[in-house]
């Protein structure tokens, strides 16, 4: 316990050093850093498991090679997998007005060569060679993380090193998950399909899915979510169509109770009687399924700087997929006209409520 809260103390003290040079950091002129990236896909590992081609997950913070337009800037990149060239060379050639030569040559790429479940942070731990030639390349007091997910080990990987992290204190993960997000919508006044609080058991997550029943008589179909699910393939849909005419709450609880053994899955590996053994260990809600023949679903994309500011940085149109369309596949960039402005009112407020939580 004490070692816990003598790391969470010095993380909080480097992020202290990353609020005071976040204006440096921003400005293009004299930003001069050095930037670890650590794309870190740290979640649980049995649901990582239902992701195909989970590795290249690690590809998607390659957007911050942008940071090398600054001629003084130098950026390390850790991967599970080395990174193929050619994907390198696409964003390198992006940058305006650096040769691609310069670029090239304060980019370290550090991959270890283990493509195993585990997270790539936890990798990363689990080798102090690996660790200390990250901390011989990076200049003391120019210098901090960036990561995909910030969870307790990247935040011990920011100790360790002695930089800071650009990005949320893990006490704040909740707030990342199913239970955590209708929460803080809830707080924001941002319209989200009828559901419930987080429960643990398979008792209790029949109560919550008959008391939603009772809300909407004329419910079709349910959807149940792992609380640590991702990519929507930690959901399942319980089917109430043709069950006839309920009257009471004993009738609506042996019907669910019935069929949950044919809840349908988004993924192809999932059964219940697994998922029934998760519950108790990620937690789970249930949710009003939205039907339609034709639905939209859009995204936000926003910041929170060090200093507590909270920036809107894009929209997007998700593309999905799998059996009932929850699996996100990719998105489509901007977001509809019609309502991306809407959106992004509804991001700032989301953001501004998260900043009085970090702040």
């Amino acid at each position: 316990m004490e070692e816990l809260e003598a790391v969470e103390l010095r993380f909080k003290q480097l992020q202290a050093q990353l609020c005071d040079r976040w204006q440096a950091i921003e400005t293009i002129d004299t930003a001069h850093s050095d930037i670890l990236v650590i794309p870190s896909f740290s979640v649980d590992q049995e649901e990582l498991q239902k992701i195909d081609g989970f590795l290249h997950y690690e590809e998607r913070l390659l957007f911050s090679l942008i940071r090398l337009r600054d001629p003084q800037t130098r950026l390390i990149y850790v991967t599970s997998q080395p990174l193929p060239p050619i994907v390198i060379d696409y964003y390198l050639q992006l940058l305006p007005g650096i040769p691609f030569s310069h670029a090239r040559d304060r980019l370290l790429l550090l991959p270890i060569y283990d493509q195993s479940l585990k997270p790539l942070s936890q990798k990363i731990l689990e080798r102090p060679r690996l660790l200390e030639r990250i901390r011989q390349s990076l200049r003391p007091g120019h210098s901090y993380m960036i990561c995909f997910n910030s969870t307790p080990l990247e935040r011990e990987i920011s100790v360790k090193l002695d930089i800071p992290l650009l990005a949320a204190d893990p006490a704040l993960l909740h707030l990342g998950t199913k239970s955590g997000s209708r929460q803080v919508f809830a707080e924001c006044g941002i319209p989200h399909p009828d559901g419930s609080e987080l429960v643990w058991d398979t008792e209790a997550l029949i109560d919550a899915a008959v008391a939603l029943w009772q809300r909407q008589p004329g419910l079709e179909r349910i959807v149940i979510k792992l609380n640590e699910g991702f990519s929507g393939e930690g959901n399942a849909l319980l089917n109430l169509r043709e069950v006839g005419r309920v009257e009471s709450v004993e009738q609506r609880q042996q019907i669910i109770r019935d069929r949950l053994p044919q809840l349908t899955f988004e993924s192809a590996t999932e059964s219940w009687s697994h998922f029934r053994e998760r519950i108790p260990q990620l937690g789970a809600i249930v949710e009003a399924f939205i039907e339609g023949e034709v639905k939209c679903s859009p995204s936000v994309q926003g910041q929170i700087t060090p200093n507590g500011q909270v920036e809107i940085l894009s929209t997007h149109d998700q593309i999905l997929g799998g059996p009932n369309h929850q699996i996100y596949l990719g998105c489509r960039f901007p977001a509809d006209e019609a309502y991306r402005l809407q959106l992004q009112e509804l991001g700032l407020k989301v953001g501004q409520n998260l900043a009085k939580k970090a702040f």
